[in-house]
């Protein structure tokens, strides 16, 4: 039988924090990133009001002869040059690494007396969850909501910190305002971890359902069905896990993402009592990441599975 560890989503279960699904966990980039998390494809610095497709650069702009930009295709100066145009004078502290997406989104909902500060304590809270340090980061982000509550990434923030450091109760009211305010299901499958996590199996079955209605990016529902099937071992309904995390053929340069598949998959299959296929998941693993989390666990598992010789 599987060990139960509903009261722990610990890091290598195959949870969303064990490897940043979550798109918060590093410091914020301009890029697109979630929010592991990170985690949106937005602050790619397209907003300038030129039209990249017909080659126009502004006069002051880096030129430089014989490049067109296109919708896909951005000369590294020009889009540097877009960003620092659009920065506010009034960052401080680290507001200054804060993406332009996340400025304008706080500006969209905040008194403009109150902006540099919501910026500066965000800013603060994004640095602290970046580097591991969650309390400081819920600390920060606290001050932040104070000053501009309906901030989506100020919610997010929050409870990605709270998730981290096993704090079930912030994160799942934060994590939630996070997605009544921004409309995405980008952290659902962290919500479901945590209520595995509190023992409250209908609300687990009731997120999943969720998950499955609205679906969502294809990193998100891996996330999902790796929480949803370590949530039926918990309830030791293997068969039932084995039915979503069945990964049919294997990647041959499996991601993060397929390998926590896997790990569960393995899991599952050892609850099940078939060596056969725990062994080659197991094998899958341990050739792409020899120090993936939990590893050894699994090899626990693998070996207690009954010969077939017992009994």
């Amino acid at each position: 039988m599987a060990k139960d560890n509903r009261n722990s989503p610990s890091r290598g279960r195959g949870s969303p924090g064990s490897s940043g699904s979550s798109s918060h966990s590093k410091k914020y980039q301009t890029k697109g990133s979630k929010p592991k998390s990170g985690t949106q494809s937005r602050g790619t610095g397209k907003r300038s009001g030129e039209d990249p497709s017909r080659g126009k650069t502004p006069s002051s702009a880096p030129r430089s002869p014989k490049k067109h930009y296109t919708a896909t295709t951005r000369d590294v100066s020009q889009a540097q040059w877009e960003e620092k145009k659009k920065r506010r004078r009034d960052l401080q502290g680290a507001a200054v690494n804060l993406p332009n997406w996340v400025i304008e989104g706080v500006e969209r909902v905040t008194p403009k007396d109150r902006v540099a500060a919501t910026l500066e304590a965000l800013g603060a809270a994004s640095e602290a969850l970046g580097d591991g340090k969650y309390q400081a980061a819920v600390r920060h982000g606290n001050r932040a909501k104070t000053l501009s509550p309906q901030d989506a990434t100020i919610r997010e923030t929050i409870g990605i910190a709270a998730y981290r450091m096993g704090d079930w109760k912030t994160a799942l009211a934060e994590l939630r305002a996070y997605r009544r305010i921004a409309g995405e299901t980008t952290h659902l499958p962290i919500e479901m971890d945590v209520l595995r996590a509190q023992g409250r199996s209908k609300d687990v079955e009731s997120a999943w359902n969720e998950l499955q209605k609205r679906r969502g990016h294809g990193l998100v529902m891996n996330e999902g069905k790796i929480v949803y099937a370590s949530f039926l071992l918990d309830e030791d309904r293997a068969s039932e896990a084995w039915a979503i995390v069945d990964p049919g053929r294997l990647e041959q340069n499996p991601n993060e993402g397929h390998l926590r598949l896997y790990y569960v998959a393995a899991r599952t299959a050892a609850a099940l009592g078939d060596h056969h296929k725990a062994r080659m998941l197991s094998d899958a693993i341990i050739l792409e990441d020899p120090s993936f989390p939990g590893y050894e666990e699994l090899e626990a598992e693998i070996a207690a599975i009954p010969s077939l010789g017992d009994g």
